[in-house]
């Protein structure tokens, strides 16, 4: 099977492991990938990732640690959302000034743009704009 969209992948592998109270969840290691998760670890999203071999050490993954609050009986995702804007067959690009506030702020856009992969608050201090990957709250 060929996989066309690898980033909606990794992020409905991080929606089901916290929907199942996951502690790692497991990705085909990538650069753009790796990009999104430092944001996330930066914004509190998760705790963190690193980058390990696979069993028959061919190829290598990203064991992503899923962040959880409350207690062990209690606990609850820290993402309460995660959804993927642009589609291989359909991008979604906006101009700087037309940059989305994800639940009023409580939430962030990814964007990909000429400066690199970055928030959308990033984005409207930098003065630029991009791809909308995804939203976060």
């Amino acid at each position: 099977m060929v996989m066309t969209d690898t980033i909606a992948d990794m992020l409905t592998r991080i929606r089901n492991g916290f929907k199942a109270k996951h502690e790692f969840v497991t990705v085909p290691v990538s650069n753009f990938k790796k990009s999104i998760l430092d944001l996330l670890e930066k914004e509190g999203y998760i705790d963190g990732y690193q980058e390990i071999d696979a069993k028959d050490g061919n190829y290598k993954l990203l064991n992503i640690k899923l962040k959880y609050f409350g207690n062990e009986r209690n606990k609850k995702s820290v993402i309460q959302g995660i959804e993927k804007v642009s589609k291989p067959g359909l991008k979604k690009y906006v101009k700087k000034d037309e940059m989305p506030r994800v639940k009023d702020g409580l939430g962030i856009a990814i964007v990909s743009t000429s400066k690199g992969i970055m928030t959308e608050k990033q984005a409207r201090k930098y003065g630029v704009g991009g791809e909308i990957i995804c939203y976060v709250y």
